[in-house]
């Protein structure tokens, strides 16, 4: 009963911090950057000034789908992003080519995320449905636990995955606002608006890592329940 508890309030977070997070991209999406520059253009600056000229800068469809595939090199923008003149678009933009940075400057906890996402793909794949067998064949015996044992393993996998998340995130937006800053190209008040965004972008992270922790202990309680069960 405490887990179920314990995951509802961190449902519940999600709920609010992800609701503020869309706010907040939408209030700064208003706000007319003052370098009249679209988040296409703070990218290629941003690389150009890091010393970063294999990485290509294009448009992907969606809202809020920004991200950077190491594997391909590519900064991929949402529409709203790669065409934007605003600090939202010149935040996300500026956060994206963060992670490309990384990447040429081999950072430690990009390269374990980018090595571990075969893994972490394939155990993401399974985890729901072995759990869900091993739930259901619990009380069949050594065979409903070794398939529970082997959910709650693959899941450790993808939780231990976004706790890995965490510091890639948050250096990418540190070294956005980094640049930001030393370029010029944002006022204070701008570089304040870029901050207050992703650090709630930053959060939403930081939750997904919490929640993804709560469902792994109360899976491996279930584990450990029926193991000491069996052992009386």
């Amino acid at each position: 009963m405490f887990f179920i508890f314990v995951l509802l309030g961190i449902f519940a977070l999600s709920w609010v911090v992800q609701a503020r997070m869309k706010a907040k991209f939408q209030k700064y999406s208003a706000v007319t950057f003052h370098g009249n520059m679209t988040g296409a253009q703070v990218a290629a600056r941003m690389l150009h000034d890091n010393g970063i000229n294999d990485v290509k800068i294009q448009s992907v469809d969606g809202k809020l789908t920004d991200h950077y595939n190491p594997f391909d090199k590519t900064v991929n923008l949402s529409p709203d992003v790669y065409n934007g003149v605003s600090v939202a678009a010149a935040a996300i933009a500026a956060h994206e080519c963060g992670h490309a940075v990384q990447h040429a400057k081999a950072y430690l906890w990009l390269d374990l995320r980018s090595r571990v996402i075969p893994t972490v793909s394939f155990a993401s794949r399974w985890t729901q449905w072995i759990l869900m067998a091993g739930i259901f064949l619990i009380w069949a015996g050594p065979l409903g636990i070794l398939i529970l044992a082997i959910g709650v393993l693959l899941f450790a996998i993808t939780t231990l995955f976004t706790f890995i998340t965490l510091p890639v995130e948050f250096d990418a937006s540190n070294r956005a606002l980094r640049w930001l800053d030393s370029s010029g190209l944002v006022s204070p008040q701008e570089h304040y608006m870029a901050k207050d965004a992703l650090s709630w972008a930053a959060m939403t992270y930081l939750v997904a890592a919490l929640a993804a922790l709560a469902n792994l202990l109360y899976y491996a309680s279930i584990l450990i329940r029926r193991l000491q069960f069996l052992r009386r």
